[in-house]
């Protein structure tokens, strides 16, 4: 059992979350539509292992860096070797890395020690087992994506960590999925730090089995004026992810190839307009992808560009980064792309500039993971002509990319803790459609 939090700890939270309430757009703020959250499950609070030594790796998550490679990211709350011991047989480890540690202060919290080490190169579409930290007492495992198609994809924003939570997670442990997507709003911390380490613990019988790739979102940002001015400090410590290999200069913005699928992860709350770093960057990314060799390109942002739910209407990430960003994704041919954000699912057909455009990304809303704000029930009546499926519920996705040509979506709702498929499309890729050739 953990100490009670100290009253001067308590109040500086106290006081971070009123002041996180103002700058987050919850209902009711200058520029958004009200509208209600049913009550959700309540909340999961991982707690730290009593039987494990201050050198135990906890927290254990996977993620790509380039074709062959795989950097294993973990936690101990004290010293211990960044290496990781790896082979294809349990108990054994033909193969070591050793990388880099850090920590992170966050007021008056301090991070345990942060690991990372990149391993590689791997054989495609194989199980590998691996220690962290030389640790005998805790085996894992992981499988590494196949180079050619198929291949499946798990999508899942806003997880949060609630009973919701819980029950997407197993359902996405049932998908036999190769890689997940996150389109932000991981933890819900939300400045309260030991809530990272929490979800940290409550993900990683998934993230240290498959790559999980994500992107950051309103929640991550937790930015303090005076206490902690510098945003971002907890998510980029311990979700780092492959952006120096794409050429971006930032843990917020970065692209990898998987499989024939060119991936671009966004971040809607970092500089987006022509003249930022991010823009420059995604318009060279995307210049230099070659249809031949990913010709599936999908994008990931938080804040979505097309919303028919009153939650989260006439935001700037929204508005403004579509404005700037929209023709560059329309001009190279993006097939999809996946917000979260807005607590519900909603599916578009394909579009461009307000309008159906058949050389148009499909847009989809699924920041439905299971958040302890609830769900967005209230949508805008009469839906417009551009949306074709929209419904509050939680649940994720799963895209299965069966060739070159040809890719099935389902979103899988959670009601009554069943998976139940609600909704499933077959694409085309533009890539693929004469009359979408540039």
């Amino acid at each position: 059992m953990r100490a009670p939090m100290r009253p001067r700890l308590a109040l500086l939270v106290l006081m971070a979350a009123a002041f996180a309430g103002a700058c987050f757009g919850l209902a009711g703020a200058a520029g958004t539509l009200p509208y209600d959250r049913p009550g959700p499950r309540p909340d999961v609070f991982v707690r730290d292992s009593d039987d494990e030594d201050s050198a135990s790796p906890q927290q254990v998550h996977v993620s790509l860096v380039g074709q062959d490679k795989m950097r294993i990211s973990w936690i101990t709350r004290g010293s211990a070797p960044p290496t990781v011991d790896y082979g294809k047989s349990p108990g054994t480890s033909q193969n070591s890395a050793t990388g880099s540690t850090t920590t992170y202060k966050y007021a008056l919290y301090k991070s345990g020690q942060i690991h990372e080490a990149v391993i590689g190169p791997l054989e495609p579409n194989t199980v590998y087992h691996y220690r962290c930290s030389s640790d005998s007492a805790r085996e894992f495992s992981f499988k590494t994506p196949p180079t050619q198609f198929p291949i499946k994809f798990a999508v899942a924003g806003d997880l949060g960590q609630t009973g919701w939570t819980k029950t997407t997670l197993q359902h996405i442990g049932q998908s036999t999925y190769d890689v997940l997507l996150l389109p932000g709003d991981l933890s819900y911390a939300d400045l309260y730090q030991p809530r990272w380490d929490s979800f940290g613990r409550l993900v990683e019988p998934l993230a240290s089995q498959r790559p999980w790739m994500v992107t950051q979102g309103n929640h991550e940002i937790e930015k303090i004026p005076l206490i902690h001015p510098s945003p971002f400090t907890s998510y980029n410590a311990r979700w780092r992810m492959p952006f120096e290999e794409s050429g971006s200069d930032s843990n917020l913005y970065y692209s990898f190839d998987v499989a024939g699928v060119h991936v671009v992860m966004l971040g809607s709350y970092t500089d987006f307009d022509p003249s930022s770093a991010q823009y420059k960057w995604l318009q060279a990314d995307l210049g230099k992808v070659d249809r031949t060799r990913t010709p599936w390109i999908a994008v990931l942002i938080h804040a979505p560009w097309y919303n028919s739910n009153t939650a989260h209407q006439g935001e700037e990430e929204s508005i403004g980064m579509k404005a700037s960003m929209e023709g560059l994704l329309y001009q190279a041919r993006v097939d999809v792309v996946f917000a979260g954000h807005v607590h519900a699912y909603e599916r578009f057909t394909r579009v461009y500039n307000g309008s159906a455009n058949d050389c148009g990304p499909v847009h989809i809303t699924i920041g439905d993971g299971g958040n302890r704000e609830g769900l967005a029930k209230r949508y805008i009546n009469p839906a417009p002509p551009i949306s074709v499926f929209r419904e509050a519920s939680f649940g994720h996705g799963q895209l299965e990319v069966v060739n070159a040509t040809h890719a099935l979506w389902t979103w899988h709702r959670n009601d009554d803790d069943e998976d139940m498929e609600a909704d499933s499309t077959w694409w085309t890729s533009l890539s693929s459609n004469p009359a979408c050739k540039v």
